[in-house]
């Protein structure tokens, strides 16, 4: 289960507001159950995700630009030769000033749990080329990185299992 955005606890905390105030400042004279305000407070928990969901879609203009990648558009980049001791977030900061970055996996031993040189980094499509040529044989941290379009992994066979 999703845990809520801030955006949906604001809402939320809004509609609860609201409820508060027509019922003690609005119509105080009327007599409302303690019920009713619990029920519209609920009722908001529902209503919440779907207002967010219609204003996060209707503006086309968001500065998060991982946002307005769809999946067709994101290819995935190999990033050899990498520092042992980069990170995540270097790696990230490195190639989003060449283009709009979803995702940086960098891969560890599975035994040790040490880096192994190596990462994919996934970005917008049209943003690969000017990576490629941006960032292929130039130094990070005093290595020479390896940038190229990553191959797709060949389907695992039983036989491939049992070398594991």
């Amino acid at each position: 289960m999703k845990s809520p955005t801030l955006q949906t606890v604001i809402i939320a905390v809004v509609f609860a507001i609201i409820a508060y105030i027509i019922t003690y400042i609005v119509a105080p004279t009327m007599p409302v159950s303690s019920t009713l305000v619990a029920g519209l407070v609920f009722i908001s928990a529902f209503l919440a995700p779907l207002v967010i969901g219609k204003s996060s879609t209707s503006s086309g203009s968001s500065t998060d630009s991982n946002t307005n990648v769809s999946d067709e558009d994101v290819r995935t980049l190999y990033v050899g030769n990498l520092p042992y001791r980069a990170n995540e977030t270097a790696v990230r900061e490195l190639f989003s000033n060449h283009g709009a970055v979803l995702s940086v996996r960098l891969m560890k031993d599975k035994h040790t749990g040490k880096r192994r040189g190596f990462g994919f980094v996934e970005m917008a499509a049209d943003d690969l080329d000017t990576a490629i040529s941006a960032l292929n044989d130039t130094e990070f941290q005093q290595r020479t990185l390896k940038v190229r379009e990553a191959k797709e992994r060949p389907e695992r066979t039983d036989e491939n299992n049992l070398d594991d």
